[in-house]
């Protein structure tokens, strides 16, 4: 009896929070007026804008060539092989039929290219985030022109990047399959591991039990550990002739029993619609199915904000004071080339308004509240060395945005190399000082990683210039699992910058040359390996965005974040148990 009540005492609490909580959303935001950062370009600043804007040209350059090489997928041959023979649609021709429109948020388009093992284009699938009916979703779509559709290392990588994406987000997920599964020479770097291949089928399962919708579209092949993607999610649509799900194909079949069998026969639509009924619906053609998948997402539990209402707050957002173009010159060609960070604020928030928090305590570090497309957020933004003082600013920003349910974002430009533990040059008493000095600011940036660790807000975290050493990790580097993470590409991700390799060798005096040469060959190697593009290729990010585009990603990257508080059914409430 006891328990019956408290169980019912339960549900009335957890029923009276959502009552409180969409009242909540029905009540307007609290007035702000936050004082504009007036931040105009000064003749002073010629001189190092014009070496970044250079600087910028050649970025946006390999951009676009990068861009291109992805665009073209699996090549000429593959793409007319894949539309002709097979008569399937291409990657970005499905999503166009699933998706709302083309505005998109794509999810690391350079990711596969550069690699040990040749170049992935796109890593052989399209993921990102997309609206159907209105509705944020997260999709991962095969592309079979590349490689066939097999799975690399890095296919498996960026796909488990969507899911966590997804978990962290509570965003609806849908599946285009089209794969030939994994590439076997590379087996062991895509079956053994925790974060391997088998990771993506937990994660289906998790997201499954954290009511967090999945649709599966069969529109190809789905061989091997391909075939359990769409008979573990939620609803699975099939394409007719051109959609086949088994373990091992017709040659596979004949090799184990002499048996002849078509792909049809042995795991098409018409078998797994009518006989096993693995799929729940039979399509004849690819745009129904589409147009299936659409129509399942319309069945979900969300209620979206009226369009009136948001027409409204969109109308009502202001501008910043300066154009985002100048981003461009603004973006350091290396740290010497660094501007205050206040130039690169005042152009990205609403009005170039910026209530700055400590605005003459630790001022490497500048922090404040803001508004970006009418969503109100934290800034953290490296404006030099992460001091002492800086460190214990940021701990006490970080923790007070926790506090106050504030979604963090954190500008990126860390200093090029940790500073010297002491000099042996110098005396005892001045040693120990110095070593008092680096002890102290050791343990307020261990605060400040504490605090963005365990911070439980959002967090979006943009490379504007260096994401170098331990301060990347305060700065809520990838380690630290922001919601999303984006470079500029002019960004350098290493332990320390190129030009200073010096800071990681230990000095030795009788063998100068050789360790001039040792510093030389590893400096080389970090200018190659710290580019934007090679971490991108590698999957290191969410993605390389262009400066000028960042306000729309971030509006995007907000409104995605935001979108879980109108699902109306999160947790499942456990029903009365009945005895007969």
């Amino acid at each position: 009896m006891h328990r019956s009540i408290t169980r019912f005492a339960e549900q009335r609490w957890h029923c009276s929070v959502r009552s409180m909580s969409s009242a909540v959303r029905k009540r307007r935001a609290l007035p702000s007026a936050f004082p504009v950062l007036d931040q105009p370009l000064k003749p002073i600043h010629q001189h190092v804008y014009e070496a970044n804007l250079r600087n910028s040209s050649a970025c946006l350059k390999k951009y676009t060539e990068f861009s291109e090489k992805v665009r073209k997928g699996g090549g000429e041959n593959a793409i007319a092989r894949h539309t002709q023979r097979n008569r399937k649609l291409l990657v970005r021709d499905r999503l166009r039929l699933l998706l709302d429109d083309e505005d998109f948020l794509e999810l690391s388009p350079f990711a596969g290219l550069g690699l040990p093992y040749g170049d992935i284009p796109s890593a052989g699938c399209l993921t990102g985030i997309g609206r159907i009916n209105g509705l944020w979703c997260v999709f991962i779509a095969n592309d079979a022109t590349v490689k066939g559709g097999t799975a690399y290392p890095i296919t498996v990588k960026k796909q488990l990047r969507a899911q966590e994406i997804a978990i962290q987000n509570r965003l609806p997920c849908v599946y285009l399959v089209d794969s030939g599964g994994a590439f076997l020479p590379l087996q062991s770097e895509i079956f053994p591991d925790k974060n391997q291949g088998g990771r993506t089928f937990y994660n289906e399962a998790i997201m499954s039990a954290m009511k967090i919708p999945q649709v599966s579209v069969v529109c190809g092949s789905c061989t091997a550990g391909g075939a359990y993607i769409p008979t573990m999610a939620e609803e699975a649509v099939m394409v007719h002739r051109i959609g086949t799900i088994f373990l091992g194909g017709p040659p596979l079949v004949k090799a184990a029993t002499g048996e002849e069998v078509t792909p049809e026969d042995l795991g098409g639509a018409t078998l797994h619609a009518e006989v096993s009924g693995c799929v729940d619906h039979f399509a004849w053609e690819e745009k129904e199915a589409f147009s299936y998948t659409r129509n399942i997402i319309s069945t979900l539990n969300f209620q979206l904000p009226e369009e009136e209402e948001e027409t409204k707050k969109r109308k009502a957002e202001e501008e910043p004071l300066y154009s985002s173009e100048e981003f461009l010159g603004l973006a350091p060609k290396d740290y010497n080339y660094t501007m205050d960070v206040k130039l690169v604020v005042s152009r990205l928030t609403d009005g170039s308004r910026f209530q700055e928090f400590k605005a003459r305590y630790g001022t490497t570090l500048v922090t404040g509240f803001a508004k970006i497309h009418g969503h109100l957020v934290g800034i953290v933004a490296n404006n030099g060395e992460l001091s002492y003082e800086a460190a214990l600013k940021g701990s006490h920003f970080v923790q007070l945005c926790d506090q106050r349910d504030i979604p963090l974002l954190f500008l990126q430009n860390t200093a090029p190399s940790a500073a010297l533990t002491l000099d042996t040059k110098q005396c005892v008493c001045v040693c120990l000082f110095q070593a008092e000095i680096n002890t102290n600011r050791l343990k307020a940036q261990g605060s400040m990683m504490s605090a963005v660790a365990c911070a439980s807000v959002p967090k979006i975290t943009v490379v504007i210039g260096g994401c170098h050493g331990a301060d990347s990790y305060a700065l809520c580097g990838r380690a630290f699992e922001p919601n999303f993470l984006f470079l500029w590409p002019n960004a350098r991700v290493s332990v320390t910058a190129p030009g200073h390799a010096s800071s990681l060798l230990l000095p030795d005096g009788e063998q100068e040359e050789e360790q001039k040469k040792q510093e030389e060959k590893l400096d080389r190697k970090l200018k190659e390996e710290s580019s934007a593009f090679f971490s991108s290729g590698r999957l290191w990010d969410d993605g390389v965005i262009l400066p000028q585009d960042t306000r729309k990603v971030l509006r995007d990257s907000l409104d995605i974040i935001k979108q879980q508080q109108y699902q109306l059914s999160t947790e499942k409430a456990r029903s009365a148990v009945l005895r007969i």
